[in-house]
């Protein structure tokens, strides 16, 4: 696997735009990832990188609601 990140960015990509598959990671994080990946690897690795996702994943929801707040704010004032 030659750019984790990249996986990581492809497999939150995927995650987002199919609520079953967000379902399915939530369920078991480290198989899911491998189905999305398709490929064999070391579970050691696999958790990586599902850690790796759940840590962007989460990052992207905590950046949509400090947005959310932002704009209620803006109205504010």
């Amino acid at each position: 696997m030659d750019n984790v990140k990249e996986k990581i960015e492809e497999v939150v990509g995927k995650l987002k735009a199919d609520a079953g598959l967000m379902e399915n990671f939530k369920k078991d994080p480290v198989k899911t990832v491998e189905s999305l990946l398709g490929v064999d690897l070391p579970d050691d690795i696999l958790k990586k990188v599902a850690d790796g996702v759940k840590a962007k994943v989460s990052l992207d929801k905590l950046g949509d609601a400090a947005g959310g707040l932002k704009d209620k704010l803006k109205n504010l004032f």
